[in-house]
């Protein structure tokens, strides 16, 4: 079972160990990675800017959070439907699609992003 969901830039600045990252993440998420999810959402997001050279991520990156443990949550029609109904806090679809998601499961995402606390969803950083 999973506690939270990780935002995009969440689980990249984990795994490169960012100095961003707040101190209970990190001892979290080595104590527990399964206990956090990472969405097909982030996967999707990370590849089209990857593709698009607007960021750097390894060739095996799903492999690489299979391996450490990271819960997994796919993307579902009710989540994708979902995001008619959000406001437009949010105009980056990736982020609105990770709200609805958070919301459909019931749990906090993890994030950094200002923007995303206006909705009504818990959130941790």
């Amino acid at each position: 079972m999973i506690d939270a969901l990780l935002d995009t830039h969440s689980l990249l600045w984990v795994l490169a160990g960012d100095e961003r990252v707040p101190p209970w993440l990190g001892a979290d998420v080595v104590r527990d990675p399964a206990r956090f999810a990472v969405s097909d959402v982030s996967f999707w997001e990370i590849a089209i800017k990857r593709s698009t050279g607007r960021l750097r991520a390894p060739d095996d990156l799903p492999d690489v959070v299979a391996e450490l443990g990271f819960g997994q949550a796919s993307i579902t029609r009710t989540q994708v439907w979902g995001v008619r109904g959000l406001p437009m806090h949010h105009r980056d679809p990736f982020d609105r699609l990770l709200v609805s998601q958070a919301m459909d499961l019931a749990v906090p995402l993890v994030t950094a992003d200002v923007d995303i606390s206006r909705y009504d969803i818990a959130v941790l950083w």
